[in-house]
């Protein structure tokens, strides 16, 4: 499973958003140790007032695990992976928590430690943590044998596919996905040559380029946008300046942004509107769907939980009347029956902790098989919606282009009557 963590603060917040299901189908707190408290918001707030004695400020160390798309981890997949991070990092005995989240028809987890050493009263140093953590994930992909991502090939493969953080967010407030950002400047520049054509190419997909105020080349989008060309096209800035020339050749990035407001009419923005409205409408029922179908998992869950927790409490008393009282209690621990009957209840309460387990398991992969069959319905819609955005797109660059053409028509236009009449006098 993919491993990503970080230092960090803002246990409140942490805690808020570990717990948020408007966004997650299925939130399971999985295990809260080490704390007083038992609940998740307790446990970040008692880990932030052991921190005030201390200069910390990351007092947290926060982690992520995701399993691939296809792949379903139990929750003992979750806690051992858990054990194996703590150790490579140094953490074990820490107290931490662990949050399963369920999304989509996937499901992943949080696990979050306290930093600070109550005994010497200091955080735990945490050097090469990236390092120990992408080392940890090849292990755990290799010991469930799925497939190895690119980015974790020790033979150097690394796919194109794989964005930054700082991509992937701006990607999403354009409600576009990634790929298709990227494929839009690829497939632009390798049907050019200059800067002239490779802007010409870039219009055809609603971006323009601009020479940017840090970052050379970049393109604007016409919701002013801005992107750096040699970032979204794979690109050293070399290569690029090999291609396009000197950026001191193209205008500024607020000139072109001035320029594309002014072309932007408010029909095109309307337009923009209605295509999204009719996009939600049509999602509409699909996102019902899923509603209804998050609320009936959940109460099936509940409804398992407390039959579990009724019968463990039956077999709890079915244990403790094993015990004789009185004179024969006595007797039973003075001959070493009461001893033989503790460890087979001990061994029975482990046998029923895994079979309660495994049920819970078992229930959560039949609900994201149903889940995951809803979600294949939402992509295909969802690709649908993409390619109605990326041929609105085109189609405004090209309404923008006539625009821009028409102006450039009328100055010239201006300029040459004022000639005439300068000339006439």
């Amino acid at each position: 499973m993919i491993l990503k963590g970080s230092q960090r603060a803002g246990a409140k917040q942490l805690s808020t958003h570990l717990l948020n299901t408007r966004d997650n189908d299925h939130v399971t707190v999985l295990e809260v140790r080490g704390f007083i408290a038992r609940d998740l918001h307790g446990a970040l707030a008692e880990a932030y007032a052991i921190s005030k004695g201390t200069k910390c400020q990351q007092f947290m160390f926060s982690l992520s695990l995701n399993p691939p798309m296809q792949a379903i981890a139990g929750e003992d997949d979750f806690r051992q992976a858990a054990d194996k991070a703590e150790k490579k990092l140094g953490l074990e005995g820490q107290p931490r928590a662990i949050v399963m989240h369920e999304k989509e028809g996937r499901r992943h987890a949080h696990v979050v430690w306290s930093r600070i050493d109550p005994e010497a009263m200091k955080a735990i140093n945490l050097p090469h943590f990236k390092r120990k953590l992408n080392d940890l994930a090849r292990e755990l992909y290799l010991e469930h044998e799925w497939t190895l991502p690119d980015g974790l090939r020790r033979d150097g493969g690394k796919s194109p596919l794989n964005f930054t953080l700082a991509e992937w967010q701006q990607a999403q407030r354009l409600n576009l996905d990634p790929r298709e950002i990227r494929q839009s400047f690829i497939e632009a520049w390798q049907r050019s040559d200059d800067a002239k054509s490779f802007d010409a190419a870039l219009r055809e997909k609603g971006y323009f380029l601009a020479k940017g105020d840090r970052r050379g080349f970049v393109a604007l989008d016409v919701q002013g946008e801005v992107f750096a060309v040699s970032r979204w096209t794979n690109l050293r800035t070399k290569e690029v300046r090999n291609k396009l020339g000197d950026p001191e050749n193209l205008r500024p990035l607020n000139e072109v942004r001035q320029h594309v407001k002014g072309l932007v009419s408010d029909k095109m923005l309307d337009f923009i509107k209605d295509v999204d409205q009719r996009h939600n409408d049509e999602l509409r029922p699909l996102n019902g769907q899923r509603k209804t179908m998050i609320d009936a998992h959940r109460e099936e869950r509940q409804t398992v939980q407390a039959k579990q927790e009724e019968r463990w409490q039956r077999e709890q008393r079915e244990r403790s009347q094993r015990y004789n009282k009185g004179l024969r209690g006595l007797w039973d621990r003075l001959t070493g029956t009461a001893s033989n009957v503790r460890n087979q209840n001990e061994q029975e309460a482990m046998q029923c902790l895994i079979r309660d387990r495994d049920q819970r398991d078992d229930l959560v992969r039949v609900q994201m098989a149903e889940r995951r069959e809803l979600q294949k319905q939402i992509e295909v819609v969802r690709r649908r919606h993409a390619m109605n955005r990326r041929l609105l797109a085109r189609e405004m660059a090209q309404a923008l282009d006539r625009l821009e053409q028409a102006m450039t028509q009328e100055a010239a236009e201006r300029t040459r009557q004022t000639r005439t009449r300068t000339l006439s006098r």
